[in-house]
């Protein structure tokens, strides 16, 4: 079941304020004036417990959730599509302000900062598929590189990526041994790639899957995961539109996976994401 914990943080932020405000409002000064009244050594009255658990909430809520909204958001690797440069099981921290501030839950932009570079690895909501009215995967949160801007023209055959007619040129490293992974890994051999500039690792099989060739649109971004020959992404299902942005991902604060020898993954925290 896909949680928005943004959605449950703001309705709960709203209650307590809600609370918190009739009870300033309302019952405050009746309060007040009946403490006032009240002859030395009678207990005062006191804060109904509904109000004096939002009043302690509400501030902490709050914070969250504007912090969650505009500046960073955690998020947790779910698949393996990222691999090498994320693990299945890597906990990151999401720049929110990287690509613009948006509204709590309607995610109406308020204040344009910046556009995704080709090269960034981004979260996003991922877009309906092309063609479908029902998709059970359209609105769940996914995260793969950029590689194509709006306007690009993409095409991939076999193993050769060009962006703009320029070969992304890639260089053999070795066999990827893989790590310890909830999911199990195909066999892979691990790549150096120079996207246009941006340089970054990448798996290659040898059974390229999802060739063609794409035109961005305006407005519109072309996401490919790093484990190339397995990763669901816009070669599947289309371009990311720019509303669907949810930020660039800026670094690995935890990785825990029950399938590795001691759990947690200790060199890769405070690893930087590229």
């Amino acid at each position: 079941m896909n949680f928005d914990f943004t959605l449950i943080l703001a309705v709960l932020a709203l209650a307590t304020g809600l609370i918190v405000l009739i009870d300033l409002l309302v019952f405050a000064k009746s309060r007040a004036r009946i403490n006032a009244e009240k002859k030395e050594g009678e207990l005062p009255a006191k804060q109904p417990w509904l109000a004096e658990q939002s009043s302690a909430f509400f501030p902490v809520l709050a914070i969250v959730l504007v912090v969650r909204s505009f500046w960073f958001e955690p998020f947790q690797i779910p698949s393996n599509s990222m691999l090498p440069t994320l693990l299945t099981g890597d906990f990151i921290v999401v720049n929110k302000y990287a690509y613009g501030l948006r509204l709590p839950v309607l995610g109406t932009k308020m204040i344009s900062i910046g556009q995704p570079k080709r090269g960034d690895v981004v979260i996003f909501k991922r877009p309906l598929r092309d063609g479908t009215i029902r998709d059970e995967h359209a609105g769940l949160t996914f995260i793969k590189r950029c590689v194509g801007l709006p306007g690009d023209e993409i095409s991939l055959d076999g193993q050769v990526l060009r962006v703009n007619g320029n070969v992304v040129e890639h260089q053999e490293i070795s066999i990827y041994p893989g790590e310890a992974q909830s999911t199990p890994v195909q066999p892979s051999k691990l790549y150096s790639e120079d996207l246009l500039g941006r340089q970054h690792q990448i798996l290659l099989t040898d059974m390229p899957r999802l060739s063609g060739s794409w035109v961005v649109p305006e407005g519109m971004y072309f996401m490919m995961g790093d484990n190339r020959d397995a990763s669901s992404d816009s070669r599947d299902w289309g371009f990311v539109p720019e509303e669907n942005l949810i930020g660039r991902a800026s670094f690995i604060w935890m990785h825990f996976d029950s399938k590795r020898d001691g759990v947690v993954a200790w060199s890769r925290i405070g690893t930087p994401i590229h």
